[in-house]
């Protein structure tokens, strides 16, 4: 099967370079297009999450040369120039298949197990086959990549105990805040990953939700689901007398909280300790809000320590399902080798920026 896979995620770069290359959803139809125009795949479903990007193409090009091509795409796709050390990876051919397999069923995730990227995963998909992108190949991989993500849930126990990115979140609001329930709590960003931190807080104690986006419509529909108030977009600063715990992850392509900005508000609260917990790519508070006093701010990279806890929980259940991957990987392509660039690592010496 003449799969390609490029790309970065948390495993081999930080956030800093992750939200570099980031697409946001309404961008993603015209770069499958640019992509597909330019003779790199013949089919492509691009991912971009909170965590990864990736390009998952079926090539006419050689492996090799597909892969350069793709690496140097999303490069210049991002006017990104100065060279890159080890943050882009690529793996190929039954290597590849696997890699998309586990990716599906989170277990290539921060938080080990998790559920959101698979309904991350069928979106892009979904958003791909929808404008004409994908064919055979990759309609046949996706597809099972889904029934192997049901599988694995249903053979398995990888997903015991917190599996997602907004659940962990609220752990870390919990270690901090001795009781939920004493604690105002804002949402920013009505999205998906928004709403179930916010219904994690709430299974958590909190007794209250303020939600705020930028479509207020959105906004006002999930506080009523939530039991909440809404607020608006323009507004929502003038809530940060009353808040103690703020959950950001909208699509903004800038931060929309600085140090200029959040220090009058820390003066009105009175200097209340405050939990900021970024989850958006790219981010959406500055990381230079750290140096005011009770400021308390973590990013998704942040977070990697708390779903490092549950790695270690659930290590015994990695190897069930690597042999369910394994197997159904195995069906899909018997006659072919794991092969695949850079030993399962990022790649190097491979058509890298110009300065």
């Amino acid at each position: 099967m003449p799969l390609v896979i490029i790309g970065l995620s948390h495993h081999s770069s930080p956030v800093t370079v992750r939200e570099r290359f980031a697409f946001a959803e309404t961008a993603l139809p015209g770069a499958l297009q640019e992509l597909r125009a330019a003779g790199l795949a013949r089919e492509a479903v691009i991912l971009s999450t909170c965590n990864r990007v990736e390009i998952y193409a079926v090539s006419d090009l050689p492996e090799g040369q597909a892969i350069a091509d793709l690496r140097q795409f999303l490069l210049d796709y991002h006017k990104v120039r100065e060279p890159l050390d080890g943050e882009i990876y690529a793996r190929g051919g039954r290597q590849g298949l696997e890699h998309l397999f586990k990716v599906a069923c989170g277990l290539d995730s921060m938080v080990l197990g998790e559920t959101e990227i698979l309904g991350q995963l069928k979106k892009a998909y979904e958003t791909a086959l929808r404008h004409r992108h994908t064919g055979g190949v990759l309609n046949k991989a996706f597809q099972k990549a889904f029934h192997v993500a049901k599988q694995v849930r249903t053979e398995t126990n990888i997903q015991r105990g917190s599996v997602s990115v907004g659940s962990v979140a609220v752990e870390l609001a919990e270690r901090l805040f001795s009781s939920l329930s004493e604690h105002q709590v804002m949402v920013i960003g009505a999205g998906e990953t928004s709403e179930k931190t916010a219904r994690a807080l709430l299974s958590r104690g909190a007794h209250s939700i303020l939600v705020s986006n930028r479509s207020h419509e959105r906004a006002v529909e999930l506080a009523r689901e939530l039991d909440g108030r809404a607020v608006s977009f323009d507004d929502w600063a003038a809530e940060f007398p009353r808040i103690d715990i703020l959950i950001s992850s909208t699509s903004a392509p800038h931060c929309i909280l600085d140090r200029v900005k959040l220090e009058p508000l820390m003066k009105a609260r009175k200097n209340r300790p405050l939990l900021l917990i970024d989850i958006a790519v790219p981010r959406d508070i500055d990381p230079s809000v750290n140096f005011l006093d009770n400021v308390y701010l973590y990013n998704i990279d942040d977070l990697q320590a708390i779903a490092g806890d549950y790695l270690r929980q659930r290590r015994e259940e990695i190897a069930r399902c690597e042999a369910i991957i394994a197997e159904k990987a195995g069906a899909m392509m018997p006659s072919a080798s794991s092969a695949h660039v850079g030993a399962g690592a990022p790649l190097s010496g491979m058509g890298k920026a110009n300065a």
